[in-house]
C-alpha cells in the first residue's frame, strides 16, 4: 500500500510545490488540508481544485471560523492572553485547530505523516508537530522547506517545470500571517528593528493619526463570553468581526515589538489584532468589578503562564489543559456591560455596569451615606506591619 501524508494547504506556492516535491522525495500520496480560520482570501473551493490540480490525490477543505473564534479565540479573551503583555496570540491560536483538522485527516485517508511549510527557525514548526504528537503519537511530522531544502527559488523552479498551475510573481518583501483574530507581518525592512512600519503594510486598521469621528461601543459579556454589542446579540466570531472592522477603522489594535521566540532568538514583529484589542480590554476592565481581590492578582499569573504555554505550542498540554478549568471558574461571575470609545488607535473604557458587581458605592464613597468604618483602619495597620516592626528592632537588613 502507497505512503500518504497529509499536507497543511493554504493555496500559495510554498504549499502548491511541497504537494509534488513531497511526493518525489518520499514515494508518498499527498492529500491536501485547508482550513479557513477566517484569514480571507481565495474561496475555499478554488483552493481545493488547485490542490487537486497539483497533484494531491485528495483534498479537504474546512470553514472552521466559528470552530476557532468559540474553541481557541474565547479561551484567550477569558485568558487577558498577551504574550509579553502585548501579543494576543494571533498565529498561535490558529495551530492547534488546524492540528486537529490535520490530525482527523490522516486517521480517515490512513496517513502515517503529517506535513507542513514551516521554516527551521521560527515558532509554528513547534505548533504544529508538538500539537500532533500530543493528538497522534503515532504520526510522523516533515517540512519540506525545512528538511528538504525547499528555497523560494528552488520552488519556483519547480512549478515552472512542472507547470503547475499558481503564479510564481516574486514574493512579497513581507511574511504574513493573518486570521480573524488579527494579523502579522515580519521580515524585509522590519528586520531592521530601527525602521519604523510604513502605512502600506496595514490591512485591518485605519491610520489611528487621521482625524475621525469617535464610535462608541457597548460591549455585553456573559461568564467571560461576549455575547452582544450595542445590545444586539452575536456570536464570539460576529463581536470579533464586527469589532475588527469598527475599531480597525479607528486604528486600534496596532503592536510594534521584538520578541522572544520560543527557538531562542528575538524577531521583530508587526501586530494589528483591533477586535482581540478592544475585548481583551474590556474583558480586563469587567474582572476588575466582578473578581474578588485574591482571587484577581492569583488569575493575573495563571494568564501570563497560559500565554506562555499557548505562544510555545503547549495547547494540548496537560498544564493548559489544568489551567483552562482554573480560568473558567475565575470567570463565572465576569457578566456585564462595558462601554468603549474608540478612537485614535485606542480601545477606552468610560463606563462598566454588572448585576455581580463587587463594587460598593456607599462602601466606596467620601460623600454623606458612607458605609466604611474608618476607626477599624487604625488596628488593622498595626497588625498589618507588625511583622516588619518587629523585623525592624533587630536593626538593619
Amino acid at each position: 500500500m502507497t505512503e500518504r501524508v497529509v499536507l497543511a494547504y493554504s493555496g500559495g506556492l510554498d504549499t502548491s510545490v511541497a504537494i509534488g516535491w513531497i511526493a518525489e522525495e518520499t514515494g508518498a500520496e499527498v492529500i491536501a488540508v485547508a482550513v479557513d480560520v477566517g484569514q480571507g482570501g481565495e474561496d475555499l473551493d478554488v483552493i481545493r481544485k488547485r490542490a487537486l490540480a497539483c497533484g494531491a490525490v485528495e483534498a479537504e477543505v474546512a470553514d472552521a471560523r466559528d470552530e476557532f473564534a468559540e474553541g481557541y479565540c474565547l479561551p484567550a479573551i477569558k485568558a487577558n492572553a498577551l504574550y509579553m503583555d502585548r501579543y494576543p496570540l494571533v498565529s498561535a491560536l490558529s495551530r492547534p485547530v488546524i492540528v486537529k483538522h490535520l490530525v482527523a485527516a490522516a486517521e480517515k485517508h490512513g496517513a502515517t505523516t503529517v506535513a507542513h511549510g514551516c521554516t527551521g527557525k521560527g515558532n509554528d514548526q513547534v505548533r504544529f508537530e508538538a500539537g500532533i504528537a500530543a493528538l497522534a503519537p503515532g504520526l510522523t511530522c516533515i517540512a519540506p522547506v525545512r528538511d528538504y531544502a525547499m528555497t523560494r527559488d528552488r520552488a519556483i523552479a519547480f512549478c515552472e517545470r512542472k507547470q503547475l498551475p499558481i503564479a510564481t510573481t516574486r514574493k512579497s518583501p513581507y511574511s504574513i500571517d493573518q486570521n480573524v483574530f488579527g494579523r502579522a507581518v515580519e521580515t524585509g525592512f522590519l528586520e531592521d528593528i530601527w525602521n519604523a512600519p510604513i502605512e502600506d503594510i496595514y490591512e485591518y486598521t485605519a491610520d489611528p493619526a487621521l482625524p475621525r469621528e469617535a464610535d462608541e461601543v457597548v460591549i455585553t459579556f456573559e461568564a467571560g463570553a461576549p455575547v452582544a454589542l450595542d445590545g444586539r446579540p452575536v456570536t464570539v466570531l460576529q463581536a470579533v468581526q464586527q469589532l475588527n472592522e469598527r475599531a480597525g477603522a479607528q486604528g486600534v489594535g496596532r503592536i510594534d515589538m521584538v520578541e522572544d521566540r520560543l527557538v531562542g532568538i528575538k524577531s521583530r514583529e508587526v501586530y494589528e489584532a483591533p477586535g482581540a484589542i478592544a475585548l481583551i480590554t474590556a474583558h480586563q476592565e469587567l474582572e476588575n468589578v466582578t473578581v474578588e481581590r485574591e482571587l484577581a492578582r492569583y488569575k493575573r499569573q495563571v494568564e501570563q503562564r497560559w500565554g506562555e504555554l499557548v505562544y510555545d505550542g503547549q495547547w494540548f498540554s496537560p498544564l493548559k489543559r489544568a489551567l483552562d478549568g482554573f480560568v473558567d471558574e475565575a470567570s463565572r461571575h465576569v457578566s456585564g456591560d462595558i462601554r468603549m470609545t474608540l478612537h485614535g488607535g485606542r480601545a477606552v473604557v468610560t463606563g462598566r455596569r454588572s448585576e455581580a458587581s463587587l463594587y460598593d458605592f456607599d462602601l466606596a464613597t467620601y460623600d454623606t451615606g458612607d458605609t466604611f468604618d474608618q476607626s477599624a483602619a487604625k488596628g488593622f495597620i498595626d497588625i498589618y506591619g507588625l511583622s516588619s516592626k518587629i523585623a525592624a528592632k533587630r536593626g538593619p537588613a
